[in-house]
């Protein structure tokens, strides 16, 4: 699930009552022609507008925000895609889990980072975009509500409505770490929660859930009927080794459990459209998901065969970009507390995990304004903290991902805002 610059309500829009050109597309009986799981504003944001123009102008850019591996100056095999050209992919023989070879090499992949999941409890999709709503389909009904966690990335807003199911927040609170106030979430539930959504570790804080935590969260929805959807896409990318981590999440027998990953993030090739679900929990309750999801992607069939085909290649040959991710994102969370300490005013949230960080800043004025400064004088692109529902100002959220001297510059540039606390540089 890749972020752009991004809004409240969608990537480069801003939502409103609708435009003069949402009013003229009504019936005569005044009901709107377009459904309402979509903005009715598409106009772009002011961040979105600032871009546009300094791209059109031609200034470069220090980009901040790169959340796409396959732009960030990493080294592919020249050949690893080839095994994508397998002649047996011109058989179309469709499978709704996945193909079996293939869910082998998830489930080894599985095993190589200590969880152990039957290939049988493991379904194919194109994304984890594609497995969220999946499993909004096999969990929910209309109106039906899932807990999502703020701070977090914004789509969630988005693949909820799509599938005309609620959101209802649950807190993540910072003391010298991130913790999910656990008494949020119980007060979170209703009678229609239908699933807890975690992040694991967190996008954009970098938290991963800790033992105790999910504990807690398997005994609420055991309780309350309700499922837990785990997303490790960013789980390869431990910065903090000895957290307490939970897991392996798939193990546990108190609730079910889905566990979201994908190729995108596992080894930097998002453009391939391959992710999947593994489930765990109660043998019954385990067996009814994959039935579920079994009909319900029996309907799409999205993942082609020849991407299928190659995940065991993929997996194994694309180990050496994640090695070269792990090592980037390391040395750049490192120069960003290095920089940090001569910018006293300015403080790096503590992050386990994943490849953001968080930056909290002086407010001299509105996140927005912030970043639009940086962008329009600096020439530095970051995301603000309400892209991700941050309860307060001033938060700025930056990508460990750009190459190490733009990086190094990006930051530099940023924090020459905060060198006194009298007012930005």
């Amino acid at each position: 699930m890749d972020e752009g610059p991004g809004t409240d309500e969608g990537p480069g829009t801003e939502e409103g009552p609708g435009t003069a050109k949402d009013q003229e597309l009504r019936t005569k009986d005044q009901k709107p022609l377009f459904s309402t799981r979509l903005p009715s504003n598409l106009a772009p944001n002011r961040l979105t507008q600032a871009l546009v123009q300094r791209r059109a102008a031609g200034p470069p850019i220090i980009d901040l925000t790169e959340s796409n591996p396959t732009r960030a100056g990493f080294v592919y095999p020249p050949d690893l895609l080839a095994p994508m050209a397998d002649p047996r992919g011109l058989v179309y023989v469709p499978q709704p889990l996945g193909a079996l070879a293939a869910r082998r090499a998830v489930a080894d992949d599985y095993e190589r980072r200590g969880a152990h999941v039957s290939p049988d409890h493991i379904v194919l999709t194109s994304g984890t975009s594609e497995a969220y709503s999946l499993l909004f389909k096999v969990l929910c009904d209309p109106s039906d509500n899932v807990l999502v966690p703020r701070p977090s990335y914004p789509l969630f807003e988005h693949l909820t409505r799509l599938d005309a199911v609620a959101t209802r927040p649950y807190d993540l609170e910072y003391s010298h770490a991130w913790s999910i106030d656990l008494d949020s979430v119980e007060r979170a539930f209703s009678e229609r929660t239908r699933a807890v959504l975690v992040v694991h570790p967190n996008n954009p804080t970098g938290s991963f859930m800790k033992a105790h935590e999910f504990d807690r969260l398997a005994d609420l929805c055991a309780a309350h009927q309700a499922a837990i959807i785990v997303d490790e896409v960013f789980a390869d990318y431990e910065l903090k080794p000895g957290t307490g981590r939970a897991g392996p999440i798939l193990a546990t027998r108190d609730a079910l459990v889905f566990s979201l990953g994908g190729l995108s993030k596992a080894i930097g090739l998002p453009q391939v459209k391959l992710g999947w679900i593994a489930v765990g929990g109660p043998e019954a309750a385990v067996q009814g998901a994959i039935g579920r999801l079994e009909v319900a992607n029996d309907a799409y069939l999205t993942v082609s065969t020849p991407v299928q085909l190659s995940a065991p290649t993929l997996l194994r040959a694309g180990a050496d970009v994640r090695r070269q991710i792990r090592a980037r994102v390391a040395g750049n969370y490192a120069q960003l507390l290095q920089q940090a300490e001569r910018a006293p005013a300015c403080r790096v949230l503590d992050t386990e995990g994943g490849w953001y960080a968080v930056l909290h800043v002086p407010s001299f004025g509105s996140e927005e304004d912030l970043v639009l400064d940086l962008l329009i004088n600096d020439g530095v692109l970051v995301h603000p903290g309400y892209f991700f529902d941050f309860a307060r100002e001033s938060y700025l959220i930056v990508s460990l991902l750009a190459p190490e001297v733009s990086f190094s510059q990006g930051i530099s540039l940023t924090l020459r805002h905060f060198t006194c606390t009298t007012g930005p540089a």
